[in-house]
């Protein structure tokens, strides 16, 4: 007992890296076919990195990587239905769950679909009979009896969402914890904005209320910064995509657009790029100038984040993403990073054209997170992250 519990205790030494956004946990002959795929399914909607076992389970050991995959989550999903309790399966992963909870600070949602929290916290009903199986079971084993009865009651005993309260259609329901799943994994994300300081986060949220994200309406966004260097351009750039990618259908960033537009059929690439991100469709390839009407209808039903980075010409804004043949859905919002105002001037209006920092500030946070600025002809960069140079 003593060797595996410091087996245990170091696996956890270090947290793992963070592979998925969110694991669901659930009990297979329940909701495999039903609940579970569809809260799966508007997740990955969302663009949240979603891990969902659809094998069987078979036996009574939980797999290794399985174990692996929670560890590797910032968040799970545990949705409680009827016959959860009698799988050890599900037992085994809801007690390696809140281990992870407690020592890697992981975010933990219980669901109750078609049973009573109170009835999972005491064990009761179906949840009673199972532990009456599970007793005679393991009758030798009364630590894990306690461990499952424990991890039961604890998890009941969070914050979450109970289906027989819901208020509207069950895809209503879902489209709700999808929501809060969101929002929980955008307050406790991404690093880069945890290299900024007070200064600049808040810089970036002043572009953000330029993009009046409540909207109906389509707007596009201009971010310029001069001549500090391209690498500042695409993190910033990155950094916004990503704060705000899980609230549109469809996203898309096209990268080097100044460097991609110089080559042969350059911006049609591009376009081919954006159109089979926002279509969700690998193999589409357009060569003729316009697209055809029925790509524009699909496109207009869309509401779609696209980020445009270091464009230098307006025929590539035009091209991409403000002519008449391609007209995105309600809501959509598009940013422009470019190095020059007067670009952005000939295609914005004034109160959607912003310019981040002064230089000296921009390169002290440059320091700190390895992103290269040109000053005066030179380049600086930061080697490590708070350190030097």
């Amino acid at each position: 007992m003593a060797s595996s519990s410091s087996s245990s205790s170091s696996s956890f030494a270090n947290p793992p890296p963070q592979k998925y956004d969110v694991f669901i946990s659930f009990r297979g002959a329940d909701t495999r076919d039903t609940f579970s795929s569809h809260l799966h399914t508007a997740l990955v909607r969302k663009k949240i990195e979603t891990y969902m076992d659809y094998r069987l389970e078979r036996g009574n050991k939980i797999e290794l990587s399985l174990l692996q995959a929670i560890e590797e989550s910032k968040l799970s999903l545990i949705v409680f239905s009827k016959n959860y309790a009698s799988s050890t399966w599900c037992l085994d992963e809801l007690a390696h769950i809140l281990e992870c909870e407690k020592r890697n600070r992981q975010i933990v949602i219980p669901i109750f679909y078609g049973i009573d929290p109170s009835q999972v916290r005491k064990q009761q009903e179906s949840y009673g009979d199972a532990f009456a199986q599970l007793e005679e079971r393991f009758e030798d084993s009364t630590d894990k009896l306690l461990k499952w009865r424990n991890a039961l009651k604890e998890a009941a005993n969070m914050s979450g969402f109970d289906n027989s309260n819901r208020t509207g259609t069950e895809a209503d329901f879902i489209e709700k914890i999808a929501d809060d799943v969101l929002t929980k994994l955008n307050r406790t994300s991404s690093s880069d904005l945890k290299d900024l300081d007070q200064f600049y986060s808040r810089k970036i949220e002043e572009i953000e209320s330029l993009l009046c994200l409540d909207s109906p309406d389509v707007c596009n966004v201009g971010s310029w910064v001069g001549s500090l260097g391209k690498s500042w351009l695409t993190t910033f750039g990155n950094v916004l995509f990503h704060r705000l990618s899980g609230q549109f259908e469809a996203t898309c960033f096209l990268a080097d657009v100044k460097e991609v537009s110089k080559r042969h059929v350059g911006l049609k690439d591009l376009r081919n790029v954006l159109l089979r991100e926002i279509l969700n469709e690998k193999d589409l390839s357009i060569n003729t100038p316009f697209v055809s009407p029925f790509i524009q209808e699909r496109l207009s039903r869309t509401k779609a984040l696209i980020v445009l980075d270091d464009v230098n010409d307006s025929s590539q804004i035009e091209y991409l993403a403000c002519s008449s043949h391609l007209k995105f859905g309600p809501g959509s919002r598009i940013i422009i990073t470019t190095r020059g105002k007067s670009l952005l001037k000939k295609t914005l209006p004034h109160d959607k054209i912003y310019k981040f920092g002064h230089k000296d500030g921009l390169i002290s946070w440059a320091l700190k997170i390895g992103v290269s600025v040109r000053d005066n002809g030179c380049i600086i960069k930061g080697i490590c992250r708070g350190g030097s140079t």
